[in-house]
């Protein structure tokens, strides 16, 4: 019974999360990620795997636009940053790097990582959760099964960097 609820609710939080995604049209296309390491905590670079250290704290997203684009429309140029996430497991911050509307590259600011179960899980979802993004360019991107509530803080704190980038 208790699985059940718990299913549910999970499902139902998944829904709320999509819903509340807004869609990007245009300037963002696929791209290759940028190399480099890091860690859940200390910034996982487009799909390296992370290490085991602690969530680092960021601040607001830096960078500006640049002007460019049909009809006046300015293409979004710099590194923003996500809001911070609170999962059931902790708190997930992504920031994103986008050069002439395109997004460049992701660095997971903040993954759970409070125990070893919580490590595992963000070694194991971070690098496909920006493989994903990097792909599509965007924050529609699926969730990795095993880690949902990573995921959907993951994917949450992706939009709220590209809509800053987008503001």
């Amino acid at each position: 019974m208790r699985r059940a609820v718990l299913a549910t609710s999970a499902t139902v939080a998944g829904i709320s999360l999509l819903l509340a995604l807004k869609p990007h049209h245009g300037g963002l296309a696929s791209a290759s990620g940028t190399s480099g390491g890091g860690g859940a905590g200390g910034g996982a670079v487009a799909g390296s795997p992370p290490e085991s250290s602690g969530p680092s704290k960021a601040g607001g997203g830096t960078g500006g636009r640049t002007s460019g684009g049909a009809g006046g429309r300015s293409a979004a140029h710099g590194t923003f940053t996500g809001d911070t996430v609170d999962t059931r497991y902790g708190p997930v911050q992504v920031q994103v790097t986008l050069a002439h509307g395109k997004l460049t590259g992701v660095k997971v600011l903040q993954a759970p990582s409070e125990n070893g179960r919580d490590r595992r899980l963000t070694e194991m979802a971070v690098p496909r959760l920006t493989q994903e993004t990097l792909a599509a360019g965007n924050a529609r991107i699926d969730t990795v099964s095993g880690a949902t509530y990573t995921s959907e803080g993951y994917i949450h704190s992706l939009q709220s960097a590209l809509d800053k980038a987008h503001a």
